[in-house]
């Protein structure tokens, strides 16, 4: 590239950039910023108010490094939790934004139930930022599924919407219906691990079609939230069983029933 052609790029870059900045200042003034979870006002878009930002319990080091679960004090550099010891998951590495309290259940109910698909990008690069560690190992990333009639019902998949985000963060595909689940299950809420386990077991499946797509990846398999684990169990299980090499596990929030 000449001087000429470097500084009639960088001016151009110029022009855009100064472009992005006014039509940002001017859907400000249209459509005023607003916190993600109370709706109060805020600095910028995709943003949380000082309170709710104060309330959403982020995951941070020294955590499992399983489970991602976080411990009460620094057990050094790549400590396993005894849950983790005890009953070791088929994924690899599980990592999750918060702990899935108010403000992060409220976040999740307003993608999940109440259509707030915009919430979707924005936590999807929280996500993608509390995955640092494991993101870069993906080969694709999956979402959990959901049955058919119950996809027809609710329109769309939080966990695929999640997923799209992480993907487009990370620069990894997508592969679509790589994992199905075969069969309705009854809704997860409410039932002990046990009754979790036992309800998704064998409820999901790679295709015959698409286990060339799996075989010797490294998959990164997304949901919205990590209850019991009953769920991205199945899962793993299910995308092992059709040949992939690994599977880790991102979440934006997860259970946390006690500091370890």
């Amino acid at each position: 590239m000449t001087s000429d052609e470097l500084t009639e790029s960088l001016s151009s870059r110029r022009f855009v950039d100064a472009g992005s900045v006014a039509v940002r200042a001017l859907t400000d003034l249209l459509l005023p910023p607003q916190c993600l979870v109370c709706q109060g006002r805020v600095a910028r878009q995709g943003s949380l108010c000082p309170n709710c930002w104060s309330d959403l319990r982020f995951i941070e080091k020294p955590y499992c490094e399983t489970l991602g679960t976080p411990f009460a004090y620094d057990m050094g550099e790549g400590a396993v939790s005894p849950e983790a010891i005890a009953e070791p998951p088929p994924f690899g590495r599980c990592r999750a934004v918060a702990v899935y309290d108010d403000v992060a259940k409220r976040l999740v109910h307003g993608l999940k139930y109440r259509d707030r698909l915009d919430l979707a990008t924005w936590m999807a690069n929280w996500m993608a930022r509390a995955g640092a560690d494991i993101v870069g190992d993906a080969d694709m990333v999956i979402p959990v599924p959901m049955y058919r009639w119950r996809l027809w019902s609710r329109r769309f998949n939080q966990s695929a919407n999640l997923a799209a985000g992480v993907a487009a963060a990370i620069g990894r595909p997508m592969p679509a219906e790589v994992l199905c689940r075969i069969r309705p299950t009854r809704q997860q809420v409410g039932l002990s691990a046990t009754e979790r386990d036992r309800n998704v077991r064998g409820a999901f499946k790679v295709p015959d079609s698409q286990r060339l797509a799996v075989a010797g990846r490294s998959v990164l398999l997304v949901d919205d939230v990590y209850t019991t684990g009953a769920t991205v169990n199945a899962s793993s299980r299910a995308l092992i069983a059709a040949g992939a090499a690994s599977v880790d596990v991102l979440v934006f929030a997860r259970v946390v029933r006690g500091a370890v």
